[in-house]
This record gives C-alpha cells, sequence and structure tokens, in this order.
C-alpha cells in the first residue's frame, strides 16, 4: 500500500470528522494485515497532514495520540517523525511536538527484535539532536527580542532535562553514541552552539538549566565508568552473603550472632547505614525470588518479613552518633523503591505488594515513621501501576504467602498459650486446636513463623510435654481412649515434622536438664533416620520385652486396628513394634506368614495411629541398609506396603 494512499485515508477521516477510535477501527479495515503501521509510516504521515497549517490539526493530532496509546506505532517512528520538523518559528507546532513527546518520552520501551531496540537508541538520538536545535533556536529568538521565544525556550529546557535526567534514557543514548558516531559528532556541536548562544543571554535561571542539560549530555559517554565506580561505592557482597547463608542455613538461630556479625562487616568495610540497611534488603528480596517453592519459600518469607525487622530493632540499639536509625531506615528504602525489576520479580513471585507489607511491620517495630511509611507506599503504589501483570487476574485467588506469615505469628502465641493449659480438663479441645493446625499449609506457616521469631524450640517443647501426657492412662472408656491415641499420634508426627525440616537440635533438651529423658527424643536419637547418621538394629533398645512383643504381633495378626486403640501404651508400642516388625518379617521370609497375612498386619499398623508405621518404617530402613542386595526384596516391600495408602 502506497503512503499516497495513507495521507487519502487521513484526509477523508478529516473531512468526515471521525472520531479517534473510529479513524483506528476503519484504518484496520483499509488496510491488510500483512504490513505494519511503522513500514507504513503512519506517526510521520499523520504528522505531515497535522503540521499543514500554522496551527497543527488538532483533530489529525488526536489520531495520532490514539495511535502511541493503542502502541498501533512505536515510540521510535513518532521520534523519528517529530525530528524531522524543522520550522521552529511555528510556536504551536512546537508546543504539541513536546506535548507528544510527554506522553511516553519517561517509559520509553521496545518489543521486539534486537534491530529494533537499536531503532529505539537512534530515534532518541534524533530527537536529542531536534531538541537542542530547537532550545538553539528559542534563545536566539529571545536574544532579538521575541516575546514568544521564552516560553518556547522554557518549555525546550524543560523537556530536555526530563529526558536526560532519567539514567535509562541516557543508557539508550550511549548505546545510540556507540552506533552513530556521526550523530555524536552532531550533538556535541549543537552543545558547543548552546553554550555561545546562552552565554548573551541575561536570564541567569535559564543559563543554569541549559547547563545542567548540557552536563548531562557530557555524562553519557563516561556513564560507563561512572557507574562502575559507583557499583565499588554501593555493593557490599559480604553482608549480602551473610544474610543469604542465615536465611537459607540458620533460620532457628539466635539473633544476636547475626546482629554481632552483620555490625562488625559494617564496621570494618565503613558501610553507611542506609547502604547497609539496603543491601540487607536486596539479599533478603534475592533469596525470597530464588528460594525453592513449599517449605523452603515459606522459610525465606518469614526470615523477610518477622526476622530481619526484628534483627533491624536489635541493630537500632547500638550507637548511631548523632543520626536516626529510623530515618537511615527510610532513605534505605528509598533507594530499594529504585530497583524495580528486583520488586516486580518479588511481588510477581509472592503474589503481593512485598513492599507495602514490609513497611507495615516495619512501622509496627518502630523502625519507621507514619509519614514516611504512607510517603514510601505511595511510590510503591504509583511504581506498581506501570507494571499491570503484576495483578494478574489469574493469581487472585491465591493467598500471598507473606500475609499467611504475618497472620501466623500471632497464631504461634496463642497455641503456646493453649499448649500451657492442664491437657487432662479438655483433651478433645486440644484435639480441635491440633486438627486446625494440621489444615493445608497451616502446621509449616506457624512452624515457619515459630521459627523465624525464636519460640520453636519452645512449640517443640510443648508438644514433648503433650507425647509425655498421653503415656499415663487413669482407668479410660474407649472414646477417651482414641482421643488420648489421636493425641500422641499428631503430637509425634509433628515432632518428626519438626525434627525433619528444622534438624533434631531443635527437639533435644538442654544438657544440663535432670530428669527422665523424653520417650520422643530417645526414639529420634536412636531409630530417626537422619542424613549422615548411621543407625544399628541391632542396638539392644530395638529388643524391649519379648512378652510385649509377642501381646503385639498378635494384636496386628488378629486384632483391627479399632480395638488396637483401646489397649496400648503407644510409646511402649511404638518401641515395641521395631522387634515385632523383625519377627514377622522372619515369619515371612520362612514362609510361616503369606504375602496376604502381611498386607493385613500393615494395614493394621497404618490404621487409624500412622506414628507406629513411621516407627516401622524407621527400623526397615536401618535394618535394609545392613543387608545386601540380593536380601533386601522382601524388606523392600514391607516398607512399600506400610507407605502406601490404605485400600478403601
Amino acid at each position: 500500500m502506497k503512503v499516497v494512499n495513507l495521507k487519502q485515508a487521513i484526509l477523508q477521516a478529516w473531512k468526515e470528522r471521525w472520531s479517534d477510535y473510529q479513524w483506528a477501527i476503519n484504518m484496520k479495515k483499509f488496510f491488510p494485515k500483512g504490513a505494519t503501521w511503522d513500514i507504513l509510516n503512519l506517526a510521520e504521515a499523520l504528522l505531515e497532514q497535522a503540521m499543514i497549517g500554522p496551527s497543527p490539526n488538532p483533530l489529525i493530532l488526536s489520531y495520532l495520540k490514539y495511535a502511541i496509546s493503542s502502541q498501533m506505532v512505536s515510540y521510535s517512528t513518532v521520534l523519528t517523525a517529530i525530528s524531522k520538523f524543522d520550522d521552529f518559528s511555528r510556536d504551536l507546532c512546537i508546543q504539541a511536538l513536546l506535548d507528544i513527546m510527554d506522553m511516553f518520552c519517561d517509559r520509553l520501551s521496545c518489543h521486539g527484535k534486537a534491530e529494533e531496540c537499536i531503532g529505539l537508541c537512534r530515534a532518541l538520538l534524533s530527537a536529542l539532536h531536534w531538541l537542542l536545535r530547537c532550545t538553539i533556536a528559542s534563545a536566539e529568538r529571545l536574544r532579538e527580542g521575541t516575546t514568544a521565544g521564552e516560553k518556547q525556550l522554557t518549555m525546550c529546557l524543560q523537556r530536555l532535562h526530563k529526558i536526560l535526567s532519567s539514567t535509562k534514557n541516557r543508557a539508550l543514548l550511549h548505546i545510540a553514541k556507540l552506533e552513530e558516531a556521526s550523530s555524536w559528532t552532531a550533538i556535541e556541536q549543537s552543545l558547543l552552539k548552546l553554550g555561545d548562544t546562552f552565554a548573551s543571554l541575561n536570564n541567569s535561571h535559564l543559563q543554569s538549566q541549559a547547563e545542567e542539560c548540557g552536563a548531562l549530555v557530557r555524562s553519557i559517554p563516561i556513564m560507563l565508568s561512572m557507574h562502575s565506580e559507583q557499583l565499588h561505592k554501593t555493593g557490599f557482597p559480604t553482608v549480602h552473603a551473610v544474610v543469604l547463608l542465615e536465611g537459607t542455613m540458620n533460620l532457628t538461630g539466635e539473633m544476636q550472632p547475626l546482629v554481632e556479625q552483620l555490625m562488625m562487616v559494617k564496621r570494618m568495610q565503613r558501610i553507611p547505614s542506609p547502604l547497609f540497611i539496603l543491601e540487607i534488603w536486596k539479599a533478603c528480596f534475592v533469596g525470597l525470588i530464588e528460594s525453592p517453592e513449599g517449605t523452603e519459600e515459606l522459610k525465606w518469607t518469614a526470615f523477610t518479613f518477622l526476622k530481619i525487622p526484628q534483627v533491624l530493632v536489635k541493630l537500632k540499639k547500638y550507637p548511631q552518633g548523632d543520626k536516626d536509625f529510623t530515618e537511615d531506615v527510610n532513605c534505605a528504602f528509598e533507594f530499594l523503591l529504585k530497583l524495580t525489576p528486583l520488586l516486580d520479580r518479588a511481588d510477581q513471585r509472592c503474589n503481593c505488594d512485598c513492599i507495602n507489607l514490609l513497611l507495615q511491620e516495619c512501622s509496627k517495630q518502630g523502625l519507621l515513621s507514619e509519614m514516611n511509611k504512607d510517603s514510601l507506599t505511595e511510590k510503591r503504589i504509583a511504581d506498581r501501576e506501570q507494571s499491570p501483570w503484576l495483578k494478574s487476574a489469574e493469581n487472585a485467588n491465591i493467598q500471598p504467602n507473606p500475609g499467611l506469615i504475618l497472620r501466623a505469628e500471632p497464631t504461634v502465641t496463642n497455641i503456646l498459650k493453649t499448649m500451657d493449659a492442664d491437657h487432662s480438663k479438655s483433651p478433645e479441645g486440644l484435639l480441635g486446636v491440633l486438627g486446625h493446625m494440621l489444615s493445608g499449609k497451616s502446621l509449616d506457616l506457624l512452624l515457619a513463623a515459630a521459627a523465624a521469631t525464636g519460640k520453636l524450640k519452645s512449640f517443640a517443647r510443648k508438644f514433648i510435654s503433650l507425647n509425655e501426657f498421653t503415656k499415663h492412662i487413669n482407668g479410660e472408656n474407649s472414646k477417651a481412649a482414641s482421643v488420648r491415641a489421636l493425641l500422641f499420634d499428631i503430637s509425634f508426627l509433628m515432632l518428626c515434622h519438626v525434627a525433619q525440616t528444622y534438624g533434631s537440635e531443635v527437639i533435644l533438651s538442654e544438657s544440663s536438664t535432670v530428669g527422665e529423658v523424653p520417650f520422643f527424643e530417645t526414639w529420634m536419637q536412636m531409630c530417626m533416620p537422619e542424613e549422615g547418621k548411621i543407625l544399628n538394629p541391632d542396638h539392644p533398645c530395638f529388643r524391649p520385652d519379648s512378652t510385649k512383643v509377642e501381646s503385639l504381633v498378635a494384636l496386628l495378626n488378629n486384632t483391627s486396628e479399632t480395638k488396637l486403640v483401646q489397649i496400648l501404651k503407644w510409646h511402649e508400642a511404638c518401641l515395641s513394634i521395631l522387634a515385632a516388625i523383625l519377627e514377622i518379617l522372619n515369619a515371612w521370609e520362612n514362609g510361616v506368614l503369606a504375602f496376604e497375612s502381611i498386607q493385613k498386619i500393615t494395614d493394621n499398623i497404618k490404621g487409624k495411629v500412622c506414628s507406629l508405621a513411621v516407627c516401622a518404617i524407621a527400623w526397615l530402613v536401618a535394618h535394609v541398609r545392613m543387608l545386601g542386595l540380593d536380601e533386601r526384596e522382601k524388606s523392600l516391600q514391607m516398607i512399600r506396603q506400610l507407605v502406601g495408602p490404605l485400600p478403601s
């Protein structure tokens, strides 16, 4: 399609006074889908028609603005078209062109191939040259005494400063300079002419504006070296490493050692407080983004939103000289808000406004004033408006982990208070609390919140106490026996989960503690498989009272799991099951028991009380490791039976 036909279509739209959206619809009907509007030079054709008279045609300009807003035309073609207009004496036309540049020059972007991105850089360089020429022409008119010259000159300087004050725009111009050396020479010549022209003006305000714009242009060729110096001054990888190591390996650790390590690094490297706090937040967001989904993600979320604000509270207590720590925190957040890609990626990963939640938590901890919190929140909201993909409809129903973690923290305190009560008075009520904890990912959220706030050990001790409580029986009916069995089972499984997720040291009593060692601690140390831990299946603890073992074997072989609940002491059953499994395994291997009998026994073991199955599998794992490859078949088959689902 020839350009002349494009012009005819624009003129027809003007004659018939089409609205902007009618024009866009009809244009798409008139022209084939194969050719893009940039290839047809739509932006240039619209500008050419709009600028025919002494003042711009508002209707045709509205078509161009609609084309820009709806991305019918690229920013590069619009900038190129503007830079071809050279009648600087037509004030209204110049003002209209500057207004069009205002629409997008603070958010230049390009979606396409590398050539199109380079095209945007070249177009911006052409637009800069055009602005400099326009500024020089306006200054010359002002020098000649034309009143309109000052207004136009002010507008040109404002647009120059707006474009050049953006680091991103200067980076694009730097790329264009490397691509178009001759065009950059023209820019330098225009700068010299600009300086000469302004030297003869008597307006100091306009002169200072022009000097500032000139300095920004001259900084473009050396911006890479300037940036590397800045990185050298503001990047502190040691702080980053300390925080990442703590968040990954030591969520349950005490806060004070971390605080002292960070302060030592700060003093040794003489890091200014705002940059020090900024580096801590940067490390947290990187850890949050890179963490694997599941438990590790919850750990990093708790570390970032619960532990680090409390670490900052402790850092606040160190001498700050005459500086206000809350102002340093505010300054660090101001720097952090400039790292938009990092924050956008974190928001996308967590499905929420992370900064908003973090600011609320810091304000609650007394690290930020209410005024600073509100100001920072507004800035982040404005930035998020430029990233519509952060509000994806498909994630609207997913509850974000940071919000869940922050709500879990007070729940941990309430559960600890509940667990302090006398268990014998209302075991059914306690069972309801535990059931609520096990729904969805509630337990993992509560454990992560407890770990980040230093309450996980207390949490574990409460469940060990509950597990010990279920050992004592004083004449109970079948309902009470069922409740006791469930309390034992849930507390046992929770403690196993804590030990596997956060390490067995969280469970163990202090070495100075006197008295009987709780059952779960004994079982965990002697029987629970862990990485790097060697278990001895022939240890004396695996050889309990033979009469109890025989009784348990008989029950497993002949009794339903419902009756089992009423007559067993569960801690004794967990120790006896190890020897019982060995007897059952030997009977199976010697042909005394058939596979159907093994299925019945394993179904009884994993029936209502899962802890028996866990203990049985733990012993079988240790036993299998002691066998040769050709001797493992039946033991592995029994493990598969125990971990499989119950028959419906």
